[in-house]
Order: structure tokens, then sequence, then C-alpha cells
């Protein structure tokens, strides 16, 4: 009977529940450290076979520097007495290449035609620097006979172009110097005509020093001689806003450095690629200027000052 009577008449909850007044507190527990609070909310467990991928501070960074980076003060961009003996030597032999021109011409009263032999020889000049530039940046390398100092040169220049400014006035034109003394000697020896040195001592004067005016296309304007930024500015030495273009992708043009007077029409007419086409056709030989870009071409700043820890 207890029990059919329990289900006829079940009990009620809130006859039998003694009912609290007092107000509901809600809490929340924190565990406190001496670096960070933190809360009672529970992260999903990490599994211990996967790879821990959080960013860490590493607290000695490894640096990247190129080995081969110039420094400043490097003792290799400043002048040795052989490369001073050099450029003296090379400057002997234009020098008397034109005292003969001058000399030769007052005494046949012929000064037209060895003037414009010069004009000439600048003009040759300037495609002559062209034609070696474009060969020492896209072929070789250090191990070439003859050449290989001057294209592992020109190839550091590619990636630290900022070093040519640095690099004294003797170091900068040696190996110009003594190619030039090399060639002219025997003609200052050999000939007297005063129109054939007229194009001698102009052609090999602006060959020798292109490497100068080279330098000067990297400069900043505020710190050239005024003289040096007129010639620039009319058009008679390659200027820093055109030999720019050389040294940016796809470093394909631009590479006469003298005037820089040829260099429209050999980009225009697309001499040197047909010049590399007929090279790769014939011996197989790729220029560097067809390779993407990369860290031998990419070009880097200047050096940064030091910073000093605090």
């Amino acid at each position: 009977m207890s029990i059919l009577a329990q289900h006829k008449y079940p009990l009620s909850f809130r006859h039998h529940v003694h009912r609290c007044h007092r107000p509901f507190i809600r809490t929340r527990v924190c565990c406190l450290s001496a670096t960070a609070t933190t809360t009672t909310t529970a992260k999903p467990r990490r599994n211990s076979d996967q790879l821990d991928l959080e960013p860490r501070l590493d607290p000695s960074p490894v640096s990247v520097t190129d080995p081969n980076r110039p420094v400043l003060h490097d003792p290799t961009l400043k002048s040795t007495w052989s490369h001073r003996a050099w450029v003296a030597s090379g400057c002997t032999t234009v020098l008397i290449s034109l005292g003969k021109a001058a000399t030769g011409a007052a005494e046949s009263h012929l000064w037209l035609e060895p003037i414009l032999a010069g004009w000439v020889g600048y003009i040759l000049a300037d495609l002559g620097s062209g034609v070696y530039h474009w060969g020492i940046d896209n072929y070789g390398g250090a191990s070439t006979p003859f050449f290989g100092a001057q294209i592992e040169a020109f190839q550091g220049h590619h990636k630290w172009p900022w070093t040519i400014t640095r690099r004294q006035f003797a170091n900068n034109l040696h190996a110009l110097a003594r190619a030039v003394t090399f060639t002219v000697l025997p003609l200052d020896l050999a000939f007297n005509d005063p129109v054939f040195h007229g194009f001698v001592w102009v052609c090999s004067g602006c060959i020798m020093f292109s490497q100068q005016f080279h330098a000067w296309a990297h400069t900043t304007k505020s710190k050239l001689p005024p003289l040096v930024v007129a010639l620039q500015d009319a058009g008679l030495l390659v200027s820093r806003s055109q030999h720019a273009d050389h040294h940016r992708p796809p470093y394909n043009n631009n590479y006469c450095i003298v005037s820089g007077v040829w260099n429209e029409f050999l980009d225009r007419q697309k001499v040197f690629g047909a010049l590399e086409m007929m090279l790769f056709f014939k011996l197989g030989v790729r220029p560097r200027s067809w390779s993407e870009p990369n860290s031998e071409w990419t070009e880097e700043n200047e050096i940064p000052p030091k910073i000093k820890a605090h």
C-alpha cells in the first residue's frame, strides 16, 4: 500500500527541501605567480607528438655577412707604389703621343685634321669601353688568364657598387694604365704623324681614365668638382642618372662608361644581345645576364655605421 500511495502521490521537492534565501555568490579561482596571472580556464591538452612551432627569440643572432664584403678602410681599396708607377707610365705614354700630335700639327700647320682625329678617338673610346665592359660582365671568371682579376673586381662592383667611390685613384686606374703603356709606347716610338697621334692620345687617354669617369658616375653631385658636373650635364662624361640603369635588372644595358653616347644605339639595336646569341650558338657559352639575378648580382647597400650597445 505504501508503494502504491507513493506512486499516486509523488513527493514534492518543495515539501522536503528547505529553501535558502541567501544570495548566490559567484567566485573565480585564480592562481597567482611572480610573473603572470592565469585563470582556471582549461587549455586543450597538447599532443606530445606535435612539433612546437611557436617562435622563440634567439639571444645570440647569427651573422650572415658575406666574408668577402668590403669593409671601411679596406686595404684592398688603397693605392700601392706599383699602382702609382703604372699610372705614371701610362700618363707618360699618352702625353708623349699628345706632344707628337701638337708639334707635328704646328710644323705642318695642320690643326683641323688632328682635332678631328681626336674627336673620332673620343667617340670610339666610349664604344671600346662598352664592348670591354660587356665582355667582363658576362664571360669568364676569377681564373680566366690575363682578365681574371678584372672580372672578379667587376663582379664585386655589381654587388657593392659604392666601393668604387672609396677606391683610391691609382688603385682604380692601374690595370688600364698598364695596358695603355704596353700599347701606346710602341706607337710613340714607331710613328710621328700628327693626325695619327691626335687619335691615339685622346682614345688611349679616355680608355685609361674611363674607370675614373665610372667612379664619378657613382658619386653624388655634391661631392664632385663643378667642372666634372658640368661635363656630365653636357653629356661629355657618363652621368650618374644614365649609368644607374646598368645596375638595375636585367643588367644588360648601358655598358659604355666614357661619355655613354653609344648606349642608346647599342641598347635599341640589341647589339650585345645579338653577340650573345652568336657566342651561345657557336661556343655554347651563356652570358651571366641571361641568368636570373642571384646573390652575385644583387646590389647591397653601403656599410651602415656601427650601432653602439647601451
